[in-house]
């Protein structure tokens, strides 16, 4: 399959479902999306949301600002409508089948739409300009001028960091569920390699990294920048 957005071939995904269907997704690294077909994002069991937030850590780069809604429908052509949705506190945004064929959604708003993200507090942001005067924005790579704003002009994300809490809490379901002991997408290793790795990711951003030591990270975006962290971490043991 196409990518909505570029074109480009998206790279397919089989992840354990509710009841033990398979669920089948499709990533598009290049523009950093994630299509589902209708209604397959609530088949995904925790182990499949831990397992996608991985894949996405695994290919995470800085995302390049595009009109979404120029998008069309895989399927049917329609063109993909905007659409905005509230978790908890949290706002996100995907892009529906005006015919219920499936939705488009970045891997920025996935993470929001499962808690994967906060945005930072006043604190973190008076450190961050201490030491950073540009970043990119971990939603649509455009630069925000620290000294003028804590948002992105262009999308209007706010500044936000992984909240890998939210990782150690998906574990949590695993070990209660019975397919833990089955799955075939999740690493055994990954369950102590998270709980290692919150504090040192949190440390890194709560602290702010030096500008010199990160700025390649940084060019991704806070939120991109902790997931390379959390991986390399993940990958050392």
């Amino acid at each position: 399959m196409n990518c909505p957005r570029c074109h480009k071939p998206m790279r397919p995904e089989t992840l354990d479902g509710h009841m033990g269907r398979d669920v089948n997704i499709e990533l598009c690294p290049p523009c950093q999306s994630i299509w589902f077909d209708a209604h397959e994002h609530l088949q995904l069991t925790p182990g499949s949301t831990l397992a996608t937030f991985r894949i996405i850590g695994e290919n995470v780069t800085r995302p390049a600002p595009q009109d979404r809604d120029i998008a069309r429908c895989p399927r049917c052509n329609g063109q993909l409508r905007r659409t905005q949705d509230l978790q908890r506190n949290t706002k996100f945004e995907y892009f529906k089948c005006p015919n219920d064929h499936g939705r488009l959604i970045t891997f920025f708003d996935f993470l929001k739409e499962k808690d994967f993200i906060k945005p930072l507090t006043p604190h973190q942001i008076a450190e961050l300009r201490k030491n950073i005067q540009t970043i990119n924005c971990s939603n649509c790579g455009a630069p925000i001028d620290l000294a003028r704003r804590s948002d992105c002009g262009h999308c209007g994300s706010p500044l936000s960091m992984l909240d890998v809490n939210q990782a150690e809490k998906l574990v949590g379901q695993l070990k209660d569920a019975e397919s833990y002991r089955s799955s075939r997408t999740i690493d055994p290793a990954l369950p102590l390699a998270l709980a290692r790795a919150r504090r040192e990711v949190e440390a890194a951003f709560v602290g702010v990294p030096d500008p010199n030591q990160w700025q390649h990270d940084l060019s991704i975006g806070l939120v991109g920048a902790g997931l390379t962290l959390l991986m390399r971490l993940i990958k050392k043991d």
